[in-house]
């Protein structure tokens, strides 16, 4: 969600509202797609079962599981998500020393739960991700795990997978990277609008804790510096950042979990030397570059930056200074040219957007299959012998998706329904005497 659909849902703006036929209207265009694209809705009846029972006994299963992992309950950690999120997959931690600064990312367990023996596990290798439509959303996984045993909802024992990483504390580069699992205890869930109120007033902290001895603002506090210097550090090695203006909570929680995602994939590929699902970037030729490049310098109060060679690097600047009007157009420019990124087992071509040599994904096992396989295979050490083809199958179902959300809102626009509006606010049904 963005930071105004939150600001929106906040000062209370509705649903939008819709009759009847209308909602009827937008189910068939839903099912006309989802057979058009091989999108699968409904979940099988073995699948909801299975996720059912997986819920069960949850406390009991922890305690059962507590003797074999890392013990981090008294660790300070807390989670930060849209206002309206039902699950909350991914927790920080940090620990600012005298020689090194240390970041603990915390992401719910799924392979715990779901795993090559299981129907959930089957299921989600089909879909691949999860399907995000303005005012409806189609899950790779049953909600009813995510809403649960897989939410690190605040004051409750949950199992974690752990990336703990060792900075050091003058180039941020790493020092150590350790994964693990772990129990986890959140301190807080923080929606992005309470983090931002929480960096201006550290007092809030009093209203959104129940634990009076855990320093959360202080802790915001460390983490926004860090990852304000992460990401000043990425525009400047030449990692292309399209929205200049994003705020702090969102900063933190970008930049985390891009540090969490790339140490993970360094010790898949640089300490383990095992195949894993990567994702790859290719860049642009240099005539598509220039392409780019003259469209955004046409544009009306726009001057592209001419300070270094690396296009990334001169979008980035250019941004800076550009009028607000002109972003949408300056970010259009440079996405008609980029290539599609992919899932690959071999990570070589590296991520040309992130600038990162090798870059994969890890902290959102609940919506990704490429997480969800990752998670298992720095787990176990065991590769999937369909890795090549679950690689090539997860590419094409994000591609699907994308032209799913891409219709569906042209089509909402075409029965007179502004897609933002539908995305941030939903829909509530009316009838017509109402």
């Amino acid at each position: 969600m963005s930071d105004q659909a939150e600001a929106g849902t906040a000062e209370g703006q509705g649903p939008v509202e819709i009759d009847a036929e209308m909602a009827r209207h937008l189910a068939n265009k839903r099912e006309e797609l989802f057979e058009k694209l091989d999108i699968r809705d409904e979940f099988p009846q073995a699948v909801l079962d299975e996720a059912k029972e997986r819920t069960e006994d949850v406390q009991q299963e922890i305690e059962d599981e507590i003797d074999d992992r890392e013990d981090l309950r008294d660790m300070t950690a807390w989670t930060t998500d849209p206002v309206d999120a039902q699950d909350f997959d991914d927790a920080i931690s940090i620990d600012v020393r005298d020689d090194e600064i240390v970041l603990w990312v915390h992401i719910a367990d799924v392979t715990h739960y779901v795993h090559p023996d299981s129907e959930m596990w089957t299921e989600a290798l089909e879909r691949a991700n999860t399907v995000y439509l303005p005012g409806y959303t189609i899950h790779m996984l049953p909600p009813i795990l995510a809403e649960t045993v897989c939410s690190l909802v605040p004051h409750e024992d949950r199992l974690a997978h752990t990336v703990e990483m060792h900075l050091d504390p003058e180039t941020l580069s790493y020092e150590t990277i350790d994964i693990y699992k772990s129990v986890i205890r959140s301190d807080a869930r923080l929606t992005y609008s309470q983090a931002e109120t929480l960096l201006d007033d550290p007092d809030s902290a009093d209203d959104l804790l129940e634990d009076a001895d855990v320093d959360l603002a202080t802790k915001c506090e460390q983490v926004w510096e860090l990852a304000d210097r992460l990401h000043e550090q990425r525009k400047e090695d030449g990692s292309l950042v399209l929205n200049p203006a994003r705020d702090r909570a969102h900063t933190i929680i970008e930049e985390c979990m891009l540090k969490a995602n790339k140490a993970v994939t360094h010790e898949l590929q640089w300490s383990r030397g095992l195949e894993a699902m990567y994702r790859v970037h290719p860049q642009p030729t240099p005539d598509q570059w220039n392409e780019a490049l003259r469209e955004i310098q046409d544009l009306d109060g726009v001057s592209v930056s001419a300070s270094h060679d690396d296009p990334r690097i001169a979008v980035n600047e250019t941004l800076e200074d550009a009028p607000d009007r002109q972003l949408h157009q300056i970010q259009r420019a440079v996405m008609k040219v980029m290539p599609r990124a992919k899932y690959m087992s071999d990570p070589f071509g590296g991520h040309h957007a992130l600038n990162f040599e090798i870059y994969g994904h890890f902290t959102s096992p609940i919506r990704r299959l490429s997480d969800l396989v990752n998670h298992w295979i720095v787990y176990t050490n065991d590769v999937p012998v369909e890795l090549a083809d679950l690689c090539d199958h997860a590419s094409d179902k994000q591609k699907d998706a994308e032209q799913c959300e891409r219709e569906y809102r042209t089509f909402l626009n075409e029965v007179g329904l502004d897609p933002s509006a539908v995305n941030n606010r939903g829909i509530k049904i009316v009838d017509d005497e109402e």
